[in-house]
């Protein structure tokens, strides 16, 4: 997979097949219209091309509320569509002078003239250009106009439910792992760097990596307690992971720290990488540090008995 940090890199003489749209999470809704995207590219000997935008437009135009959180960062998109079989990524930055662009223009200019696109591969509630005024219908009359063939894909169901960021995003944040992680088709993914912190837990007999999450809009899970996978210089080891405040410590700072089982290297300035598997307990304040260290083990023997059952 190829990517492009603007449109105008990307090259002339390619025939796109091509969709659009923020792709956050890139989830089981999202992969079926990559897969059609990609069957269509092979059919009609074109290459397939996701176009998004970056920042997110809402943090563009509403600068004063950023309590949006995304489920990925570029760079675990970016991870996460190289194993779609996508050819082309293109990430355009969104700008309010961006935004006043009218439909018409943004097919015709950019996607028709610059993108050479052939066929446009959409989902079902796809909107587009200046204040999202683009509807299917008008896609329908600017096909025919500018030549290119459209497709729209259904909404794809887990179960009863439509798959969607939004979905996933609420599930998260209640610490709904299991169902997220259904919904995404992989492992909910947090990436950082390991920081120093106060120590404590090595006095519990629970040392802690403490991990620094530097994108700001990167979604964290509820707080509390979750059994985890983690990734250390290519090496695989588990853990339990606590996300809040640690109201028994009185620090009142929000933190992310995991307690990897059978390890012990110093890992400070490293870099990270933490799967969500299942949430635990929520995160609660004890009388003592002694009743702390108590509720770790229980967390500890949960934790090792669900991972002896996957």
């Amino acid at each position: 997979m190829k990517v492009y940090h603007s449109i105008d890199q990307f090259p002339s003489d390619i025939k796109s097949v091509l969709t659009l749209g923020t792709f956050d999470g890139v989830h089981k809704g999202h992969k079926y219209v990559l897969k059609r995207m990609n069957e269509i590219a092979e059919k009609e000997d074109g290459e397939s091309v996701l176009l998004t935008f970056y920042p997110h437009p809402r943090h563009v135009l509403q600068p004063e509320d950023q309590k949006l959180k995304l489920l990925n960062t570029i760079e675990e998109k970016i991870k996460e569509l190289e194993n779609s079989g996508i050819q082309h990524f293109v990430i355009h930055e969104f700008t309010k002078d961006f935004s006043r662009t009218k439909s018409v223009n943004f097919i015709r200019d950019l996607l028709v003239n610059k993108l050479k696109m052939k066929h446009m591969v959409v989902g079902y509630d796809h909107h587009f250009g200046r204040n999202r005024e683009g509807s299917y219908d008008e896609l329908i009359e600017l096909s025919e106009l500018y030549n290119f063939k459209l497709e729209q894909i259904p909404p794809q169901d887990e179960g009863e439910v439509t798959v969607s960021s939004t979905k996933i995003r609420k599930l998260l944040s209640a610490g709904n792992i299991e169902r997220a992680n259904t919904y995404l088709g992989y492992n909910y993914p947090i990436n950082g760097v390991v920081v120093k912190g106060n120590k404590i837990g090595r006095t519990l007999t629970y040392p802690t990596a403490n991990i620094l999450i530097e994108n700001k809009w990167k979604l964290l899970p509820g707080d509390g307690v979750y059994v985890v996978s983690v990734i250390l210089e290519s090496k695989q080891y588990f853990g339990m992971l606590n996300i809040g405040k640690k109201p028994t410590l009185n620090e009142g700072k929000h933190s992310v720290e995991v307690h990897i089982f059978d390890f012990s290297a110093d890992v400070y300035d490293s870099e990270i990488k933490v799967e969500f598997l299942k949430r635990i307990r929520d995160e609660k304040q004890f009388d003592s540090l002694e009743d702390l260290q108590s509720q770790l083990k229980i967390d500890e023997n949960n934790c090792k008995k669900y991972l002896g059952n996957i």
